[in-house]
């Protein structure tokens, strides 16, 4: 049953990034979106107009910093600013994928801390709450000093390939990488499954090579699960590791298909049988294929959204 907020002191707008999202989720709540516009001069700059009354309201402003990100970043730190001036009651920033999230600490010398920097602009904006979903680190909640609530997908790719049917011992929930262990192991939970782990070393970034399988996947349904797929060297080359290692089939699933550069071909070309994602980024036609499948997120971020205005506990969607 859809949410009634029609005539109340909620407010949902949408920026460019993922229109379609913002659509679900205004309909999951049963009100229209905000209606404002964004406009962009010829030498680049954005401007924003809003074109309601907005005072004393709780606006929730849905915005993915994907690509291109830092257009994406401006508009929403724009919309933060209009949204302050217009003297809304509170500022909370839908962002389900948290662009520049990869940037979470110094790896080298003399090397910027992007995530923190990130999470500077949007306070210093005027944001007083982030939703975010699946952060790269979750440790970037750290980076906040204002309220942030992290959901994940887990449940919702857990529940995906419940329905497929698939008897649990026969099922290996493989993490890519050492960082994603924790990740694997949420989902081996919810479908009763082990879990192992491809032991790989990165030369340079976006080049990934496998070193190892730690776990047993011989005769196994693989189901790789990982937070963020780029360019799919990670994954493919991981899922051709399990084949060799004698998987008899390979499925992969993210939360947030980033696919840039050649992951669709690559992902196309692969012996992974389904990748499934959530719509937290909005794929253009060249980045579909009939091998991904895509989950929405909608009900998880109007579930959300409505709870933070209630007042209510957000806690229980992590389950």
């Amino acid at each position: 049953m859809p949410y009634q907020y029609a005539d109340s002191k909620l407010k949902l707008f949408s920026l460019n990034s993922n229109n379609p999202l913002a659509q679900e989720i205004a309909k999951e709540m049963g009100i229209e979106l905000g209606k404002s516009s964004v406009k962009t001069f010829s030498d680049g700059e954005v401007q924003i107009s809003i074109e309601e009354s907005i005072r004393g309201c709780d606006v929730f402003i849905v915005q993915s910093t994907s690509a291109p990100v830092n257009e994406h970043l401006m508009e929403l730190l724009i919309m933060i600013d209009a949204v302050k001036r217009a003297s809304a009651r509170t500022i909370n920033v839908v962002m389900p994928y948290y662009g520049y999230a990869r940037q979470d600490r110094k790896a080298r010398a003399r090397e910027p801390i992007t995530a923190k920097l990130v999470a500077n602009l949007l306070e210093t904006a005027g944001a007083t709450r982030v939703i975010v979903l699946d952060l790269h680190a979750p440790q970037i909640q750290g980076f906040f000093d204002i309220l942030i609530d992290h959901l994940v997908a887990v449940p919702l790719i857990g529940d995906y390939f419940s329905t497929k049917g698939f008897n649990s011992e026969d099922i290996v929930v493989v993490s890519p990488d050492h960082g994603g262990v924790t990740r694997a192991r949420k989902l081996a939970e919810r479908l009763k499954a082990p879990i192992a782990i491809i032991d790989k070393r990165r030369p340079k970034p976006n080049v990934a090579e496998v070193m190892n399988i730690v776990g047993n996947v011989d005769g196994k349904i693989c189901i790789l699960i990982d937070d963020i797929i780029d360019t799919a060297g990670t994954i493919t080359i991981g899922a051709n590791a399990l084949k060799e290692a004698g998987a008899k089939e390979v499925y992969a699933s993210c939360s947030h298909p980033v696919l840039s550069g050649p992951a669709i071909e690559r992902i196309d070309n692969s012996v992974i049988k389904e990748l499934v994602v959530t719509n937290t980024i909005q794929l253009s036609e060249e980045k579909k294929s009939p091998k991904i499948v895509e989950l929405s997120v909608a009900k998880l971020m109007a579930d959300a959204i409505s709870r933070v205005y209630e007042n209510k506990s957000v806690s229980i969607l992590f389950d």
